[in-house]
């Protein structure tokens, strides 16, 4: 049975789970194999990049050990065109270890494949969350 999830309705249904700390449902909507890319210096613990499922669920797992709940998040522009989305954001976070808070301003360039994201592109300043990670 074809899927009818539109790109816009699991692009959602991400940003939904994400906000209510459901790591479990924010894999389930990945593709088995996924382009997953998050650039940025290495000294930030969720650059790189993953394809499994297992990958992604200890990439979003990061989060939680590593920065506080967010201060503040706020979607500020989407583009849908087909399969592809990008979502512009902003978010401030706090580094656990640092005590020091981020803002990052960053874009997201998702492909979505029979009502799953199969290409997950981060673009964020790298350069302000290292910084924040900076002893």
């Amino acid at each position: 049975m074809p899927n009818t999830q539109t790109t816009s309705d699991t692009v959602d249904a991400f940003f939904a789970a994400f906000g209510s700390g459901d790591a479990a449902k924010i894999v389930e909507l990945f593709t088995e194999e996924s382009d997953f890319r998050v650039s940025g210096a290495p000294t930030v613990p969720w650059t790189g990049e993953r394809s499994t499922k297992e990958q992604l669920v200890e990439f979003f797992g990061l989060f939680g050990k590593h920065l506080t709940a967010p201060q503040s998040f706020e979607l500020t522009g989407r583009v849908v065109q087909g399969d592809d989305a990008v979502v512009m954001a902003r978010c401030v976070f706090g580094v656990l270890a640092t005590g020091r808070t981020f803002t990052n301003h960053y874009a997201l360039h998702f492909t979505v494949t029979d009502g799953q994201i199969s290409r997950y592109h981060m673009y964020e300043d790298s350069y302000a969350i290292a910084e924040a990670f900076a002893a």
